[in-house]
C-alpha cells in the first residue's frame, strides 16, 4: 500500500496512517474510494473536504494557462478546430505537469532536510527556505510531514512544532506581496491542521518558495482569519458528511 497521494483522493486510517492507495482485485494498485474507506473507518482529508467549496482563484489560473497556450500555438495549415483545441489542452496540461514536478521536487527536498537527510540537488532552495523560516519563527523543534487522524478528518502537515504550523507552497517566478496572497483555502487548511494536531492555539504561516529562483517568503495567517477559516471548514465538513452519508466513528 502506497502512502503517496493520488488524484483519486486522500484518506487516513484511524491511527493517522495515510491510506491513499490499495491493491485491487486485479492485483494492481488503485486509489482508495469512499467505499473502501467505509470498511476501515478511514478519515477524509482536509484538502478533500475543502474541495467542496468553489476555488475561483484556481479556476482563473487554469483559464489563464489555457489562454496563454492558445496564444503560443497558432493553427497549423489544414488543421481542424477540434485538433487545434486538443493540442492546446495537451500543451497547457504538459506545462502544468512540468511546474508541478519541479514544485514537488523542491517540496520533497525541504522535507528531507527537516528529516535530517542530505539534499544536494536543491540545496540553494532548501537553504533559503530554512533561513527565511527561522528568521520568521525563531528556532523550532520541527516535525516534518506528520500525518494525523481525528474523529472526523485527517491530514498531513508539511512542518509543525508546538508553536507553529507551516504549509509550504511553491510558486512561479520571483516572490512578491502580490503573488503571495493569502486565500480562504489557506485559512481553512491551517485552522483544520492545528485543531487536528491538538494545538489549536498554534500560529500558522505559509512558506512560499519560488520554483524558478532560490527565494522564499513566510506569510503568517492572522488569528481572525484562522478563526473564520475554522468556522468555514466546519461548515464544509458537515456538508461533506451529509453529501456522502458518511461520518467515521471510533
Amino acid at each position: 500500500m502506497s502512502d503517496f497521494a493520488t488524484a483519486g483522493g486522500h484518506w487516513y486510517l484511524p491511527d493517522g496512517t495515510p491510506y491513499y492507495t490499495l491493491i485491487g482485485a486485479n492485483g494492481k494498485e488503485r486509489a482508495v474510494t469512499l467505499r473502501d474507506a467505509r470498511k476501515v473507518m478511514a478519515r477524509p482529508s482536509v484538502t478533500g473536504i475543502i474541495r467542496c467549496a468553489a476555488a475561483p482563484q484556481l479556476e482563473k489560473w487554469k483559464r489563464n494557462q489555457v489562454l496563454l497556450a492558445a496564444l503560443t500555438l497558432p493553427h497549423r495549415p489544414d488543421e481542424s478546430e477540434q485538433a487545434w483545441l486538443e493540442r492546446v489542452e495537451q500543451d497547457w496540461q504538459a506545462q502544468g505537469r512540468d511546474a508541478a514536478d519541479r514544485g514537488t521536487a523542491i517540496h520533497a527536498a525541504i522535507e528531507r532536510h527537516y528529516r535530517g537527510e542530505p539534499t544536494p540537488d536543491w540545496w540553494e532552495w532548501v537553504k533559503v527556505a530554512r533561513d527565511t523560516l527561522e528568521a520568521a519563527t525563531g528556532p523550532q523543534g520541527w516535525s516534518a510531514e506528520r500525518s494525523f487522524a481525528g474523529p472526523d478528518y485527517g491530514g498531513k502537515t508539511d512542518l509543525h512544532s508546538l508553536a507553529w504550523v507551516i504549509d509550504a507552497k511553491t510558486k512561479d517566478g520571483e516572490l512578491t506581496d502580490k503573488n503571495c496572497t493569502l486565500w480562504d483555502e489557506h485559512s481553512m487548511q491551517g485552522a483544520a491542521y492545528r485543531h487536528g494536531l491538538g494545538i489549536p492555539q498554534a500560529r500558522v504561516a505559509i512558506l512560499f518558495v519560488s520554483r524558478d529562483v532560490p527565494q522564499a517568503k513566510v506569510v503568517e495567517i492572522p488569528e481572525p482569519d484562522l478563526e473564520q477559516g475554522w468556522a468555514m471548514f466546519c461548515g464544509l465538513l458537515a456538508y461533506w458528511q451529509a453529501k456522502n452519508r458518511y461520518r467515521p466513528l471510533p
